[in-house]
């Protein structure tokens, strides 16, 4: 994981830049079932991997989303924001990069940056969160044990 304001090479007219302290890797392979009849990701399995991205980054950080649950506490998505740039094909090895910016309140922003097995940049998306106290559905603050290991990070 590299720090703030670093720069990834991925081909030489492709460049970008991650804003983040915490990024996490994820790697999977595009299954079939997740294609459609011209053997492109269906745009809706992005979300899918914007989710196993996020689930990554919170187990790559030392704190357990299953925790979280137990103690009450959801994170919903609240907005999502998505831009495909190239599309990403059956039985492609993908990268996934998740990154927070910024230490989260009652909400929390992840930025995904999905690479394809080429590491050509294919897709961007941004997912904001919130904290909700399961039982009521009432936003809370970020629970205090996740925003010190976060606060940690930076």
């Amino acid at each position: 994981s590299r720090g703030l304001g670093d720069v990834y090479k991925r081909q030489p007219q492709i460049l970008t830049i991650l804003n983040s302290k915490i990024t996490h890797s994820t790697i999977i392979e595009v299954r079939y079932s997740e294609t459609d009849s011209m053997s492109y990701t269906h745009h809706s399995n992005y979300l899918k991997f914007y989710e196993i991205g996020r689930l990554s980054w919170v187990k790559n950080i030392g704190f357990s989303y299953k925790k979280l649950e137990e103690e009450g506490v959801g994170m919903p998505v609240i907005d999502l924001e998505t831009k495909y740039i190239l599309p990403i094909k059956y039985d492609e090895e993908i990268t996934i990069k998740t990154s927070i910016k910024e230490i989260p309140s009652s909400r929390i922003i992840f930025f995904y940056e999905i690479y394809n097995q080429d590491n050509v940049l294919s897709n961007t998306a941004k997912t904001t969160l919130t904290f909700i106290n399961l039982s009521s559905k009432r936003p809370v603050r970020t629970p205090k044990e996740l925003l010190e290991i976060i606060k940690d990070k930076f």
